[in-house]
């Protein structure tokens, strides 16, 4: 992956005052054979949203490694951040959906902008909705095939309102993969074994120690 620096096409304007006084870095990442530009905007209150955080690569890695199907699947991303995750579904041909605050969206916005394929998108292009957990899940459909969260679980005060938001989405059986840099200071272990284990059915497929990084798939439990 390697640094690129802005052309006169630049999707992200910088003079539009949204994220004044802010600076920001362009990494073009090369995953599962598509090219991905991502701007991460730093300086812009926009705090754990603003990078691109190492449990996404690893995500996006084991995607592919298990050769996950994401063509033509529905897709939703809880807490995409930069939205990383959930682009690269979407150039795979994902029908997919970014959700996270408020304050990330624009970032968001203009990541999915900056990443259309010329040739369009695949399936459609993805949507930009904002999620706060366990406030205002009703307002999405619980037909998901996929839902990915990456390095979503560090404030344990959220905790059951994922678990909640979570348990909605998959109503109609879809299956989550949640990768997450293992912090017992944030109690990260608590959520998996009891918390996510509460409603749901839930398997360690991926560990790296180096990285301390966990990937599980979990699916929500019918009794």
């Amino acid at each position: 992956m390697t640094c690129a620096a802005g052309d006169e096409d630049d999707p992200f304007p910088v003079d539009d005052g949204l994220f004044a006084d802010t600076f920001s870095q362009d990494t073009v990442y090369s995953l599962m054979g598509q090219e991905l530009k991502i701007r991460q905007v730093f300086g812009a209150n926009l705090g754990v949203a603003a990078p691109v955080w190492e449990a996404a690569l690893q995500l996006c890695g084991y995607l592919e490694q298990q050769s996950v199907e994401v063509r033509g699947q529905r897709v939703i991303e809880l807490g995409a951040g930069t939205g990383l995750v959930g682009i690269l579904a979407a150039r795979l041909g994902a029908v997919v959906t970014l959700t996270d605050l408020p304050l990330a969206l624009p970032q968001l916005q203009a990541n999915v902008s900056a990443n259309m394929p010329s040739s369009g998108w695949p399936s459609s292009p993805p949507s930009v909705l904002p999620l706060s957990w366990g406030e205002d899940h009703m307002n999405f459909p619980s037909d998901w095939d996929l839902v990915l969260c990456a390095d979503i679980i560090y404030l344990p005060e959220t905790y059951p309102l994922l678990v909640e938001t979570l348990a909605h989405l998959c109503k109609s059986g879809a299956v989550v993969y949640l990768s997450s840099k293992i912090r017992k200071e944030h109690q990260t272990p608590r959520f998996y074994e009891e918390c996510l284990l509460s409603r749901f059915n839930v398997e360690l497929v991926h560990r790296d120690d180096n990285q301390n990084i966990n990937i599980y798939r979990a699916s929500l439990r019918k009794d």
